[in-house]
């Protein structure tokens, strides 16, 4: 919502702007087609020339989350908390039983209790690999912390591809607008033997190009890619928070110890309180 108050703000005080100063819209709205086709033809066939279609497919899926915000809610990190308090409980009471629930977590009766987490392969393959190789006395902490860092790490940058593609395109509206202005320039000069008030328009219609390239990229293109990357960075919270329970629980802490700890670095606004984490808690130890 605030995305598009955002935009609705930005029209608003540019175009307002300019009509109360003065300025006729029929210029830029004649320009305006031409001028779009151009800077905007331009800027998607750089961007297809510049990626892969799984990466043009992650962009294009990826900006709808500039409007809808982060995918994980404060409730989606109590209910994490409780997952693996769950999932460590009964590791340390029987390490079969678990193994049924790590194997097949789609038929898990713990993992079904949360079906957005489970929807999201990679954080469940994240929790069940590390408890698999927990399983396998692969137990020293510091390696294991190591693989989870490094595997974050790489899910981090590979979800910021979309940003730095948006970015990279805001960089270069700016020049695709002087382009379109140039071309406007060359089309003014053919016409060098008409009246000012023609050449006036037709100069006018040339800098519309050069205002939608800077326009477009500072006012949208530009915000969007860091929205967005402010967006993948706070997601990237959820898998860090799987990492610190799960090398805490390495370390042969008590369970609500591990618990404790992944929720006292859960950041301030997505943090769940301690009361409501326990009596959230003590549900799922009621309905194990």
């Amino acid at each position: 919502m605030i995305g598009i108050v955002g935009i609705v703000v930005t029209f608003v005080m540019v175009f307002g702007g300019y009509l109360a100063a003065g300025g006729k819209m029929a210029i830029i709205l004649k320009a305006l087609p031409f001028e779009m086709t151009m800077i905007f033809g331009a800027a998607i066939g750089a961007f297809l020339l510049g990626n892969s279609i799984p990466a043009v497919k992650h962009t294009l899926k990826d900006v709808a989350k500039v409007f809808k915000g982060p995918k994980w809610k404060p409730d989606d990190y109590r209910d994490l908390l409780c997952m693996l308090y769950q999932l460590m409980r009964l590791g340390r009471q029987n390490a079969v039983q678990l193994e049924e629930h790590i194997e097949t977590p789609a038929e898990s009766a713990i993992f079904t209790q949360y079906p957005r987490i489970l929807a999201d392969a990679e954080s469940v393959a994240l929790i069940c690999d590390t408890l698999r190789a927990m399983s396998m006395n692969y137990d020293d902490p510091h390696q294991v912390e190591e693989v989870l860092e490094a595997r974050i790490e790489e899910n981090v940058e590979h979800a910021m591809h979309p940003s730095h593609n948006l970015q990279t395109m805001a960089d270069g509206l700016p020049a695709l607008g002087i382009v379109a202005a140039v071309l406007g320039v060359i089309k003014t000069m053919g016409s060098i033997d008409q009246p000012p008030e023609v050449l006036g328009k037709l100069i006018g219609g040339a800098l519309v190009g050069t205002f939608l390239g800077v326009f477009v990229a500072y006012a949208f293109v530009g915000p969007m890619a860091t929205r967005l990357k402010s967006i993948v960075e706070e997601d990237g919270h959820f898998q860090d928070l799987i990492r610190q329970v799960l090398v805490a629980n390495l370390y042969n802490h008590a369970t609500n110890i591990c618990i404790e700890v992944g929720r006292q670095n859960t950041p301030t606004h997505i943090r769940p309180s301690f009361s409501d984490l326990e009596d959230a808690l003590r549900q799922a130890k009621a309905a194990a």
